[in-house]
């Protein structure tokens, strides 16, 4: 029997096989290596487009939450607006950003309403809510409205003191206002005046000016602790409020403090 044995040069020709398999596996040729490198720069460009991708979503969910937040905040805002013009006799600072950011808020509401299929329980929701925002609006500006034509020649005499920045009426408020002193002149001189004697056909606008009663009582709650208020007529006694405390007292001792924020009628 023979027993078969390879050759010398068989078994040169696999070990330089088996040498060139390890080289190739341990040290890649320059087209791998260029080949990986590629792959690698790509990965890394698809991660950063990913995380662009992934920030810019955040930031319009971060953007999204602050556009609810601050709607929020501003018909909260509103409505205690419309509670401090409604209980205080005189005519307070101008609420109007916070009325156009509740405008813009219904016309937002709006859009959504008519995505919505018409049995939606959802578009009896809103339709309620927007009635209710839109009766905030309408009665705050309609009590404006009727304290102007109240105090009239008062307010514009206060408001002419006033820098343009701590006006308290609007633009079209003052030009309202300046209108309806106008109109009522001439109903005076046109009904009365031209019809009695030259000496008395002048309008004295100082004789029939109303002021608010400011020493009227009004209910108010604390919003933080407040210290020394005096209390009007009465010498040297002051009194603190406490956060959340409810109180009833002449409107002139806590006027400030309504247009500061620090309390809120109620």
């Amino acid at each position: 029997m023979t027993t078969s044995s390879k050759s010398p040069n068989s078994l040169k020709t696999v070990l330089i096989k088996l040498k060139g398999i390890k080289e190739y596996l341990g040290a890649p040729s320059m087209s791998h290596t260029e080949t990986l490198q590629g792959y690698n720069k790509n990965r890394t460009r698809k991660t950063e487009i990913m995380d662009d991708i992934l920030r810019e979503e955040i930031a319009d969910l971060e953007i999204e939450e602050e556009e609810v937040l601050t709607a929020e905040n501003a018909l909260e805002a509103i409505e205690n607006a419309w509670l401090n013009e409604k209980f205080s006799p005189e005519i307070l600072p101008h609420k109007f950003d916070l009325v156009d950011c509740m405008l813009q808020q219904i016309s937002h509401m709006e859009e959504n309403m008519k995505r919505l299929e018409r049995d939606d329980l959802r578009l009896v929701v809103h339709r309620m809510e927007l009635d209710r925002i839109r009766f905030l609006i309408s009665s705050y500006l309609r009590i404006r409205l009727e304290k102007i034509e109240k105090y009239t020649i008062h307010i514009l005499s206060e408001e002419a003191g006033r820098e343009p920045d701590e006006a308290y009426l609007t633009p079209g408020e003052l030009r309202f206002a300046k209108d309806y002193l106008g109109s009522v002149e001439n109903l005076f001189k046109t009904v009365a005046l031209q019809h009695m004697p030259i000496s008395f056909q002048g309008f004295e606008i100082d004789k029939i000016s109303t002021k608010p009663n400011m020493q009227t009582h009004v209910f108010l709650r604390a919003n933080e602790r407040i210290t020394g208020i005096v209390l009007p007529g009465v010498i040297d006694e002051e009194i603190d409020f406490e956060a959340g405390s409810q109180h009833i007292i002449q409107y002139n001792a806590i006027a400030n403090l309504v247009k500061s924020g620090a309390v809120q009628l109620i």
